[in-house]
C-alpha cells in the first residue's frame, strides 16, 4: 500500500522565500513530506524541466454579481473558476454584493446559491457594502466577519454603490472593532461625474473618453482621502486596482509614515493603456478595454514596477470583471453605444494573470521568482486570513499546485481561454511562461489546457482574521 495518494518527483519547488529540488508527497489533499527522495505514491508526477510552485490565489475577481439593470456578467462561478484552474490558479475570492436595502446576510446566502456545487476551486467570498445602516455596522457585518467573511470592499465611486465620507469613516469605525480588513475602490465620484458631463456636453462619446472621465487625479485624490479616514480612526486598508504613479506614492507616502495602508496593482496596470480604448479611428472595439480604474500609459507601467519592486504593493490581482462584448448583453448593447458611461465597466483575466506578470516581471528581470510567488499567491494568502492552509509547499499545507514550464512560448487569445466573456483584452500577448498542470488539494484538475477536473471539486472556505487589519495603536478617537 503507497504512503502516498500522489508523489511529484523532480521539479524545482520555489516559494516566496526558496527554491530548490525536492519530491513532494501527498496524503489526504494536504503536503505530507517535502524531501529529496521519496517512496513511490499511488500516482506519480514527473516535474522534470518544470517549476512547482503554489497554486494562485486571485484575491480580487468578480462572478455572478449583479449589474444594477445593465448586462449580466459573462461569468458565474461554473466557467469564472474553470478559467482560473486553467490559468494555475487553485483558490479566487470573488465579492458577496450587498443591493442598497438589502440585508447584508441575505445577501451573503443568495451569493451562496450561486456557487454552490458550481466551482472548479477553492473561494471564500468578501463582502461589499453599499448600505452601511445601523443593524448592518451594529449587528450583520460584525457577525458575518466573526464567520468567516474576514474582509469586505466600499467604493467610493459609482451610483448603486458609492459611499459619502461619514458613511466611509463610520464603516472604518466598524472595521477597526471586528477586526476586518477593509479594500477600498479610490475613485472620486463628484469628479468623475463633472468630467462625464463634461465630455458628454463636447459630443466626446466614443471608448476612449472613458479614460478621460477619470484621470489619475481623481484616483489620487481619492486615495488619499481613504488613507486619511483610516489615519484618523486607525483602521488598516488595502486599496485596490491601484493604476499609476500618483495613487501609488499615496500609498507609499502613508507606508513611510508608518501607516497600515496596503496596496494592489492588477495585470491591465502593467499590459494595457488608454490608447487601447481608442480602438480603431475611436470606434467600439476600444470598449473591448473599459475598466475602472482605466490603463494608463507607458510610463506608469513603470510607476507600476517601481512599487512592486519597492514593497508598496503587497498582492497582483486581476479583478475579473467579465462582460460579453456582442450582442445586447455585451459592451456592444444598444445604450453602450450612445456613450461610454454605459459601457458595461470591467474586463476578463483571471486565466491571464500568472503568465502576464511571469513574462513581463520574471522573464524581464523586474522581480525574481520568489517574489512572483509571493504576489500571486503567499501574500494574498497571509492578507486575507487563508495562511498557513494556503499560499505555500510545506508539510501541513493544502496541495494546492502549479507546475508552471517557464520556457513554454504561448500567445495568448480567445480561442484557448477558458473564461464565459467572448473576447479577451489579452489577445495577440505573447508570453513565456504556461502552467502545465494545476493540482487542487492533491487532485489534478487542469492539465496542458485541458480540465480534468470536476465541476464542485471547490470548497468554500471561512477565512481567519487577517493579521494585516490589527490597528497600530494609535488613534485620533477622545
Amino acid at each position: 500500500m503507497s504512503t502516498f495518494d500522489l508523489v511529484i518527483r523532480g521539479g524545482e519547488i520555489v516559494t516566496a522565500a526558496d527554491r530548490f529540488r525536492a519530491d513532494i508527497g501527498v496524503r489526504d489533499g494536504r503536503i505530507a513530506a517535502v524531501a529529496d527522495r521519496l517512496e513511490k505514491g499511488a500516482r506519480e508526477i514527473d516535474a522534470s524541466g518544470l517549476l512547482v510552485m503554489p497554486g494562485g490565489i486571485d484575491s480580487h475577481v468578480h462572478l455572478a454579481q449583479p449589474a444594477f439593470g445593465g448586462p449580466k456578467m459573462a461569468d458565474g462561478f461554473e466557467t469564472g473558476t474553470r478559467s482560473a484552474i486553467a490559468g494555475g490558479n487553485t483558490t479566487l475570492l470573488p465579492f458577496a454584493l450587498q443591493p442598497r436595502g438589502a440585508s447584508l446576510r441575505a445577501s451573503v446566502n443568495e451569493y451562496h446559491k450561486q456557487a454552490d456545487g458550481q466551482s472548479y476551486c477553492d473561494y471564500g467570498f468578501h463582502l461589499i457594502v453599499t448600505d452601511p445602516t445601523p443593524s448592518v455596522l451594529g449587528q450583520e457585518l460584525p457577525a458575518l466577519v466573526a464567520d468567516g467573511y474576514s474582509s469586505f470592499k466600499v467604493f467610493m465611486t459609482y451610483d448603486a454603490m458609492v459611499l459619502n465620507d461619514r458613511q466611509l469613516l463610520e464603516v472604518f469605525e466598524c472595521a477597526r472593532g471586528c477586526g476586518a480588513l477593509v479594500m477600498v475602490h479610490c475613485e472620486g465620484y463628484d469628479a468623475i461625474k463633472f468630467m462625464t458631463e463634461r465630455l458628454e456636453a463636447a459630443g466626446k462619446m466614443a471608448p476612449y473618453y472613458h479614460a478621460l472621465s477619470r484621470p489619475q487625479v481623481v484616483e489620487r485624490e481619492a486615495a488619499h482621502r481613504a488613507i486619511s479616514h483610516g489615519e484618523l480612526l486607525d483602521t488598516p486598508i488595502m486599496i485596490v486596482h491601484v493604476s499609476g504613479r500618483e495613487a501609488m506614492e499615496q500609498i507609499r507616502w502613508a507606508q513611510q509614515r508608518g501607516l497600515k495602508v496596503y496596496g494592489e496593482t492588477c495585470t491591465q496596470y502593467v499590459s494595457l493603456t488608454a490608447d487601447d480604448l481608442k480602438g480603431l479611428n475611436m470606434d467600439e472595439t476600444g470598449s473591448k478595454y473599459v475598466c475602472s480604474p482605466p490603463p494608463r500609459d507607458r510610463a506608469s507601467w513603470e510607476a507600476i514596477w517601481e512599487g512592486i519592486r519597492t514593497g508598496v504593493f503587497q498582492t497582483f490581482s486581476s479583478d475579473h470583471c467579465p462582460f460579453y462584448y456582442e450582442g445586447d448583453e455585451g459592451k456592444l448593447n444598444p445604450k453602450a453605444r450612445t456613450g461610454f458611461r454605459w459601457v458595461p465597466n470591467g474586463i476578463p483575466g483571471v486565466e491571464a494573470r500568472l503568465p502576464i506578470l511571469f513574462d513581463r516581471g520574471v522573464n524581464q528581470g523586474r522581480i525574481t521568482i520568489n517574489e512572483f510567488v509571493a504576489l500571486t499567491s503567499t501574500n494574498h494568502a497571509k492578507m486575507y486570513g487563508l495562511y498557513p492552509r494556503k499560499g505555500s509547499i510545506g508539510v501541513g499545507f493544502d496541495a494546492d499546485i502549479v507546475l508552471w514550464d517557464p520556457n513554454r512560448r504561448e500567445t495568448i487569445r480567445q480561442e484557448i481561454m477558458h473564461h464565459g466573456s467572448d473576447y479577451t483584452p489579452y489577445e495577440g500577448m505573447s508570453v513565456t511562461g504556461w502552467p502545465v498542470v494545476t493540482i487542487l488539494r492533491g487532485k489534478v484538475v487542469a492539465e496542458e489546457g485541458r480540465i480534468v477536473g470536476q465541476m464542485g471539486d471547490g470548497q468554500f472556505l471561512q477565512r481567519d482574521l487577517s493579521p494585516y487589519a490589527k490597528p497600530a495603536g494609535r488613534t485620533f478617537l477622545p
